[in-house]
């Protein structure tokens, strides 16, 4: 538990737009048929408006994303979490861009580029993120809503 008082909507704005920018890696749960609801930890390279991750393309997430792009994200721990439900949009390696493909590898510190397995990226446009360190904090953990950010 946290002695801090619980956070404002500027202050949990400026707290989750840095986490975003410095983490390097967050959990992607998704979900479909058969295999249900999945859950892996992927590392992500955030511009400022969406997160791009690389999965390999046959692999339970890279299926269901290609099947259904809908996806939650959670960053941090569970005393200071983020999370984000988002779409996913399949991005081609050849769309990707050599710019953007080597500050994901630089980023994350793998270049799936240089993989002999087939990787997928996805663009995941946030929906809606919250935010909250403890109990006190659920009321107003919503930071973006409808792809807008509150404040």
């Amino acid at each position: 538990m946290t002695d801090a008082a619980p956070r404002g909507l500027d202050e949990r704005l400026r707290d989750t737009r840095a986490r975003l920018e410095s983490d390097i890696d967050l959990w992607v749960a998704t979900t479909g048929s058969p295999g249900g609801a999945h859950l892996v930890p992927l590392s992500y390279l955030w511009d400022g408006t969406a997160l791009l991750v690389s999965t390999p393309r046959a692999s339970v997430t890279g299926r269901n994303l290609l099947a259904d792009g809908r996806v939650r994200l959670s960053l941090g721990p569970t005393r200071d979490v983020v999370i984000v439900d988002g779409v996913a949009e399949p991005v081609d390696i050849a769309a990707l861009g050599d710019g953007t493909g080597d500050e994901f590898a630089s980023r994350t510190g793998f270049d799936p580029r240089e993989l002999d397995e087939p990787y997928q990226y996805f663009r995941i446009t946030p929906r809606r993120v919250q935010a909250w360190r403890e109990a006190d904090e659920l009321r107003g953990r919503d930071l973006m809503r409808d792809g807008r950010w509150l404040g």
